[in-house]
């Protein structure tokens, strides 16, 4: 799905992805450090409610996962760079479960929004099943892309406006640092500093 976006008079093509990779508040503050991404938005794919509330998606009724929706510039990060970030940032062999967090809304899910996302999704993950990175079968659930629903006010830039909250600083935090020590070349400037300093 591409757009032309007007940016300072001159225009740019953006692409979207939809990712499920276990609770959004973790996965957006992932995404957002990333060169190339423009706009992170969390919210609820792959479900059969329209507009559902959080109250709804936890009750694990609604058929909703936890996702974030990513808009990008592919001519400074690519879909493929996208995935890497993905596939490595979050556990894809646990049904419906990353960490503490367990419930069919946290499931590793990837949302294609045409063939060549569905083409690279699929690609990638047969080739980390092939390379024996993980134990277990990886589960991660590659669906065509229907509705995006964006989450309530409070859950948008989660760990930017609370990293001073313990779920912020003892389960987001680590998982920021290890994320800036691997992908350190694709960091946007000055990312590292913010998350230190929190």
């Amino acid at each position: 799905m591409s757009n032309d976006v007007v940016y300072a008079g001159y225009q740019q093509v953006t692409d979207t992805a939809t990712l499920g990779a276990g609770c959004f508040w973790c996965v957006e503050a992932v995404f957002q450090q990333l060169q190339g991404v423009l706009k992170v938005s969390s919210g609820y794919s792959g479900g059969h409610v329209a507009n559902p509330t959080y109250e709804q998606v936890s009750e694990k009724n609604t058929g909703h996962a936890e996702v974030i929706q990513v808009v990008f510039d592919p001519s400074m990060i690519s879909f493929d760079e996208l995935l890497e970030v993905f596939w490595q940032t979050h556990d894809p062999t646990t049904p419906n479960k990353q960490g503490n967090d367990v419930g069919p809304q946290y499931r590793s899910a990837i949302f294609y929004h045409n063939d060549e996302q569905k083409k690279k999704a699929i690609y990638y993950k047969e080739q980390l099943e092939k390379s024996g990175a993980w134990d277990k079968p990886i589960v991660t659930e590659i669906t065509s892309f229907k509705a995006f629903y964006v989450a309530e006010d409070y859950h948008q830039n989660y760990y930017l406006n609370n990293g001073s909250q313990p779920y912020c600083y003892f389960v987001i935090r680590p998982k920021l640092e290890k994320f800036e020590k691997v992908f350190k070349d694709k960091l946007k400037r000055n990312t590292q500093v913010q998350t230190k300093n929190r």
